[in-house]
């Protein structure tokens, strides 16, 4: 199988490696709106590198793997789509929702594979979740709790290009929350800080953010989320019911540390970030999208999917301007 990435960037690297190692893929293609770059990962991987991005589409690949900057995640998805070629993209396929559903569109349209990487789904600890909650092992589920701290705020320049902490961060959180209860939320209740570094302010972004969001068996849960966790990279959920309680993301380098005398010390080696806490989901993701192609699984996150985890993100920051309660049947969804 010929595959072609788009896109060189840290998560573009990340997955050229893992795509380089897969047995089915026998040729990788990467480009990049910057020639060189793709150039230099092509020498490091054993890639051949495409002479431009609108080269990949007509360089005879099997499949495309979209890791690109955000701008242009939806005009590469349509384009794909119309080159008949199926697509894993990295979130989000757009940051407002008549980007998403004109993407969506397209794909639709022309009935090819748009598969999102939303890489929790593929986390072994949300698996096991899942299926607790499934199998009735918790009871009635009455509680979840989401979170979502890094350890360090990303660059400047990116905050004004990210969509802003729930659309950017949070967005996972709500996308994994449907995906081990299976349920969905009604409605949101939202806010944020901003009293953190000036650039979040600057940006009309928000550093700290935390959502009250019930579900449509009644079910309660709770979404945290900070840029500034200086203990390390920290991604937990924990399930609440009527039988037991189950935690994801708890182990020994959780930058979490017990005030109690007798509790767990600190971590000695705390996450430092998502594309090591991540590992094995992000190179199972790419897994399933080969298996995809091959025609031997279905999808396992289509991009309807997707929109609905951005309505939710749509629906909390509508709260958060209008310090207000949001139903979701207000967030259109075309």
């Amino acid at each position: 199988m010929r595959i072609g990435l788009i896109g060189t960037g840290r998560i573009g690297t990340f997955h050229s490696a893992a795509l380089s190692r897969h047995p089915e893929v026998t040729s990788l293609v990467v480009a990049d709106a910057d020639p060189v770059r793709a150039a230099g990962l092509a020498a490091r991987t054993g890639a051949v590198p495409a002479p431009s991005v609108d080269d990949v589409f007509t360089i005879g690949v099997d499949a495309v793997v979209i890791t690109a900057a955000t701008s242009a995640h939806a005009e590469l998805i349509a384009t794909a789509a119309r080159a008949g070629l199926p697509v894993f993209c990295e979130k989000p396929i757009a940051l407002d929702l008549p980007g998403t559903l004109a993407a969506l569109a397209e794909v639709e349209a022309a009935g090819t594979v748009l598969q999102l990487g939303f890489q929790r789904r593929f986390d072994a600890g949300y698996a096991a979740a899942r299926e607790a909650v499934r199998s009735g092992r918790l009871g009635r589920l009455h509680t979840v709790r989401a979170i979502t701290s890094d350890p360090a705020p990303p660059p400047a320049a990116y905050l004004p290009l990210s969509g802003g902490l729930y659309r950017d961060c949070l967005v996972h959180d709500f996308d994994i929350l449907r995906w081990v209860t299976g349920r969905e939320v009604t409605e949101v209740y939202a806010t944020g800080s901003d009293t953190g570094p000036a650039m979040f302010r600057e940006a009309g972004d928000v550093d700290t953010a935390a959502v009250l969001l019930t579900l449509d068996d009644g079910t309660l849960a709770t979404a945290t989320a900070t840029r500034c966790n200086g203990a390390g990279y920290d991604v937990r959920m924990e399930l609440a019911g009527e039988l037991d309680q189950l935690a994801v993301g708890l182990d020994d380098r959780t930058p979490l540390t017990s005030a109690e005398p007798a509790g767990p010390a600190a971590p000695v080696k705390p996450w430092p970030g998502f594309l090591e806490r991540f590992a094995p989901a992000y190179e199972a993701e790419l897994a399933a999208f080969v298996e995809v192609v091959r025609g031997d699984r279905a999808n396992p996150c289509d991009g309807r999917e997707a929109l609905q985890a951005l309505r939710i993100a749509e629906a909390c920051e509508l709260s958060r301007r209008e310090r207000r309660l949001v139903r979701m049947d207000e967030i259109t969804a075309g």
